[in-house]
């Protein structure tokens, strides 16, 4: 099992990763033990995640998710799919901006796993 995952840092940024042992990497984040963007950005909040059956499909979602604006980042995290459709598309007009597709995403929504703190 693997999981991407998106983290709210300390200055309100997002950050999206993913980790084969999602309690982990969290508390290496939390820890400062991964360098990069995070290690200056702590206390780390973990506010999306969502399972995936192979490395090369979590990091596909990652990859996708990271080319995303705030504002579709956020649509996703709360779980308004109409409005992430929305947005993707808005930006299909627009193909130098952030990835528009909805796709990649492995599982339907109702399987995504929320962990609101």
């Amino acid at each position: 099992m693997f999981w991407v995952y998106i983290l709210r840092c300390a200055d309100g940024s997002y950050y999206t990763g993913h980790t084969d042992n999602l309690e982990m990497r969290i508390g290496q984040h939390q820890a400062g033990e991964c360098p990069g963007y995070t290690v200056t950005r702590r206390p780390l909040e973990l506010v999306w995640s969502q399972d995936c059956p192979t490395r090369e499909e979590a990091l596909s979602a990652e990859r996708q998710i990271k080319g995303w604006s705030r504002k579709k980042k956020e649509a996703m995290m709360r779980g308004d799919w109409a409005e992430v459709s929305r947005l993707a598309q808005s930006k299909s007009a627009h193909p130098s901006t952030s990835s528009g597709r909805t796709d990649l995403l492995l599982n339907p929504p109702e399987q995504s796993r929320w962990d609101a703190n």
